[in-house]
């Protein structure tokens, strides 16, 4: 790479159960003045913007449209939009970003699932002539998941309700958070899957400010370098596919140069307890790394926007110095179908 691209800012809301008083816009805006804010930049500094976000979750199409508004759209900005989490608008930007058609990139991302029945409107994701006519939904999905990791003897039920005591104990220190501190594991929703091994439904929104090489340390005194990023798919079909294992995530891991030199911190996109023992594999994540610092998905799972916010967490532990060389992932899609990589530095202390 020719350049070098930097996350030098990053925000995101409270997540809350709902936020019914609030539209897409209503609930953005503070974020986005909090992020720019932390750079000095205005919007018309800004050389490329990319959101991520999903009108199945809205109810109406091109609802992305109407969040440019708190953007500020006049005069004309270089826009793009993906129907994924903002982590891969994350990843258009940065490949923007490394062509020199700009300098600076805003990405957002946001959702609210609170309105409408989540386990439902994930089911369109699925295969839609064989799966989706049979509506599994996605808590049914992971379960599925987490009985096979328990059957080739990789987890089992009291190891998953260690992972999320862990993360929303870790979510203590985490203001945003919408569940933290001691969390019963709860009743089964489905077997072998109880409340506390799934994440909480929540609204939430999130955004990073990218720049380039010296322009990235005019904004930031530890920019938070990226030095990989890469992602990588699944088959769609489930039925072809081993559930105890992501290899996706480990060639995405791989061509992001995670394998290169070990890591400090973690933040993995995990929805489900049982798929942090997957991703732990499939990453190579030793007991003396950090995961999830933050409590990660367990914590707080804004759908569309919680991948962002792995990147998020990741980059604000090497601005403060809390890690030198941290991993993050984002992942979309049922049981870890598309799985993203990033690898962030920060300069010698």
């Amino acid at each position: 790479m020719t350049r070098q691209i930097a996350v030098v800012a990053f925000a995101q809301s409270d997540h809350r159960r709902t936020t019914d008083e609030l539209s897409e816009v209503e609930m953005l805006m503070p974020v986005l003045h909090e992020v720019l804010a932390r750079t000095g930049l205005r919007t018309a500094d800004i050389g490329f913007t990319c959101s991520g976000s999903s009108d199945y979750l809205a109810g109406r199409a091109f609802s992305f449209t109407m969040t440019l508004d708190g953007v500020g759209a006049w005069p004309p900005i270089s826009e793009s939009h993906v129907e994924m989490d903002g982590a891969f608008a994350l990843y258009e930007a940065w490949s923007k970003l490394l062509t020199g058609d700009a300098d600076t990139a805003l990405v957002y991302a946001y959702g609210k699932s609170s309105p409408g029945s989540l386990r439902d409107v994930l089911t369109r994701q699925l295969d839609p002539y064989y799966l989706a006519p049979l509506w599994p939904d996605s808590v049914a999905l992971a379960a599925l998941q987490a009985q096979a990791l328990i059957d080739a003897g990789a987890t089992d039920e009291n190891a998953l309700a260690a992972i999320g005591a862990r993360s929303r104990a870790a979510a203590t220190a985490n203001p945003h958070a919408q569940l933290n501190g001691p969390v019963p594991q709860g009743d089964y929703l489905v077997r072998p899957l109880r409340t506390g091994d799934c994440p909480p439904i929540g609204d939430g929104a999130a955004a990073v400010i990218l720049a380039a090489d010296d322009r990235a340390r005019e904004l930031c005194e530890r920019p938070a370098w990226i030095r990989g990023l890469d992602h990588r798919v699944e088959p769609h079909a489930l039925g072809v596919r081993d559930l105890t294992d992501s290899p996706s995530t480990r060639l995405a891991a791989e061509r992001a140069g995670a394998f290169e030199r070990p890591v400090d911190a973690a933040e993995l996109h995990a929805p489900f307890s049982s798929q942090e023992v997957v991703l732990r594999k499939a990453l190579r994540l030793g007991e003396e790394v950090v995961v999830n610092p933050s409590g990660g998905a367990l914590a707080a799972n804004p759908v569309m926007a919680a991948g962002l916010i792995r990147i998020g967490e990741a980059a604000a532990r090497i601005h403060r110095g809390a890690s030198d060389r941290a991993l993050a992932h984002a992942t979309s899609g049922p049981c870890l179908q598309q799985n993203l990589v990033a690898v962030l530095e920060g300069d010698p202390r």
